[in-house]
């Protein structure tokens, strides 16, 4: 390993984003809302192509940017999209208006996602996008494994949470949440599943009965 540091940069770099795209980060930088990177959002977009993604749940809206790569991946895709903050909802609308999104491709719901979710359908849903609350999120996963399909898929962002959750010495609230949820994932026999540094770290267990 020459430089591994400058490999993450350079992966990081290589996705390119739209100008819907780019106004919509521009517009999460003034509602201070931390998006997704352009690389975990062109893993999105390979993850529901690739599973030819027709239902979609995205667990925390935010401007919308998340909301746009998993739509660029799935064309067909309906997007359900949770958030409890009306005007971060909004904007997301905005940013798929701008990216010329059919309006009946999307559900922009307000509540709390693990609410939400809760009376989704079983097995209703191609993939689950996980970006929310994180004193919640174990709960939201258990939900989201009801949710998703055979052959369907459950992504979780920031899962290094700041490339804290490798530091076993590190214990704050937010860190052992991720590393708890990384650990039953990985002891799943009913998961194909894959880590990876992409942004703060994005996980993907593809549900396999």
């Amino acid at each position: 390993m020459v430089d591994k540091i400058s490999s993450w940069k350079y992966a990081e770099e290589f996705a390119l984003e739209s100008e819907a795209l780019r106004i919509a980060r521009l517009r999460a930088e003034e509602f201070d809302v931390e998006a997704i990177t352009a690389a975990t959002g062109s893993a999105l977009a390979v993850l529901a192509a690739s599973l030819n993604a027709k239902t979609i749940v995205e667990a925390g809206t935010g401007c919308g940017i998340s909301g746009l790569w998993l739509l660029a991946g799935a064309p067909k895709a309906v997007l359900a999209t949770i958030d409890t903050e009306p005007d971060r909802q909004a904007a997301a609308r905005t940013a798929f208006a701008d990216a010329g999104i059919a309006a009946n491709r999307t559900r922009v719901i307000s509540g709390r996602a693990l609410d939400v979710m809760a009376n989704m359908a079983d097995g209703g849903y191609d993939l689950v996008f996980l970006d929310a609350d994180r004193e919640t999120l174990e709960e939201q996963v258990t939900e989201a494994t009801r949710l998703i399909r055979p052959g369907g898929a459950i992504a979780i962002a920031h899962a290094l949470w700041r490339d804290r959750v490798p530091d076993p010495a590190l214990r704050d609230d937010a860190t052992v949440v991720y590393r708890d949820v990384l650990r039953k994932f990985k002891n799943q026999k009913d998961y194909a599943v894959s880590l990876s540094a992409t942004g703060d770290g994005l996980l993907i267990a593809v549900k396999l009965r």
